[in-house]
């Protein structure tokens, strides 16, 4: 089946050719990182399976405990403060009973506050990080709500600190070097956004702010867009293939069209632009109520929708989907991890795969992949991968 290297496969589909065949990476692959130690054997594993993988730079670590790491609060390069920053964490009783943790970020001119309520599956322990999808639905007092929050989070945020910088640096090239030995794609992440802000303002907040209080949500993204350009410009340098961002709230669920296009697709355009100015493609992740936006994915000029789910996006059109972002974005997903693959029967599996190949295929610029992750490290999660990759093998076999 391998004529092209997997990187080369990868590369073909990214630029929409038709590679020698549908190459097949799993965007999260949960359950195989549990059986390995660390990003490189997870990779080899992977390539054992017949996968086409990437190098994710920085690497990911493995059984990472969140409670204890502090610059954890978003995948990719630390999280780091302004030096004048003075963070402090507590426990409290909640009212009528449970356990709240609160944090506070203190600055010359003012401070910031949250808390959140502890549930049994909080894995932070004693700390509330800046950034996490833990914090939406349990924070009891959210980190942004007023212009005055909006101040001082400007005088919060500051760049990866030098040793961060070299510890990346030895890092990327240490995973450059794997990738080309194995003739793999690299992959820089994350980009975030308006992913973001949700986690700073709430869900609900922002999306009423945005019709509220327009303003408001354009000076928050004028505080977040320029530091996550800066966080992307790092990892361009460290020449990536890819370079992917969160999306996963850019969606018509938490914006109109309208005010997609006023908040969000400026920052998009000049992401892109600073990709394609380093030699880089760029992809979105977001896996539901996109289709009213493909034509500002066009006008964006993105490389890769990553996460086409038939099942968690409902109103998703496939057809319509391939017909409008044909040689021009890459479609990679097209299976459902959690209800087709988790917990589907083999015949399921078999027939979502067929499906998603016959109609996303055709001309190139698809890569198959379960969406979002398969974590289910059991027997018939199992069994159903075996299927899902059986099958793709014999679809490419013709």
């Amino acid at each position: 089946m391998a004529d092209m290297s997997s990187r080369e496969r990868m590369m073909a589909a990214l630029n929409c050719r038709i590679p020698d065949h549908i190459p097949c990476a799993f965007m999260i692959f949960g359950a195989l990182r549990k059986r390995t130690r660390d990003q490189y054997e997870f990779n080899e594993k992977a390539l054992e399976m017949g996968l086409d993988v990437f190098v994710e730079i920085p690497v990911r670590p493995h059984n990472l405990n969140r409670a204890t790491h502090d610059s954890y609060d978003l995948y990719g390069l630390p999280v780091r403060f302004a030096p004048a920053v003075r963070i402090k964490d507590w426990k409290s009783d909640a009212p009528g009973g449970g356990l709240i943790v609160n944090r506070e970020y203190h600055l010359p001119a003012g401070k910031l506050s949250t808390t959140v309520a502890v549930t049994d599956d909080w894995v932070h322990g004693m700390r509330v990080p800046l950034f996490d999808d833990y914090i939406i639905p349990r924070a009891t007092k959210r980190l942004v709500a007023t212009r005055e929050d909006l101040a001082n989070l400007r005088g919060i945020l500051a760049p990866p600190t030098d040793a961060d910088l070299a510890s990346f640096r030895e890092e990327a090239r240490r995973a450059k070097e794997f990738a080309q030995k194995h003739g793999l794609l690299t992959v820089g992440e994350w980009g975030v956004l308006f992913d973001a802000a949700n986690w700073l303002c709430g869900m609900e907040e922002l999306a009423m702010k945005a019709i509220e209080e327009p303003e408001f949500v354009e000076e928050l993204l004028g505080i977040l867009g320029p530091w996550n350009l800066a966080r992307e410009a790092i990892l361009l340098e460290a020449g990536v293939d890819l370079l992917t961002r969160r999306s996963w709230y850019e969606t018509v669920d938490f914006l109109s069209p309208v005010n997609y296009r006023r908040f969000v697709l400026p920052w998009l355009k000049k992401e892109a632009g600073q990709a394609h100015q380093a030699g880089a493609k760029l992809g979105c992740i977001t896996t539901s109520c996109y289709t009213p936006l493909l034509d500002m994915y066009l006008e964006a000029g993105i490389d890769a929708l990553i996460g086409l789910d038939p099942v968690q996006d409902r109103m998703a059109d496939f057809t319509l989907t391939k017909k409008k972002l044909a040689g021009k974005v890459c479609l990679w997903g097209g299976v459902n991890s959690f209800v087709t693959i988790e917990q589907g029967k083999p015949e399921d599996v078999r027939k979502a795969v067929q499906e998603a190949v016959r109609t996303l295929a055709p001309g190139g610029g698809f890569i198959l992949s379960p969406v979002d992750n398969i974590r289910e490290n059991a027997p018939h999660a199992w069994e159903n991968v075996r299927v899902f990759i059986e099958t793709w093998k014999e679809l490419c076999r013709g």
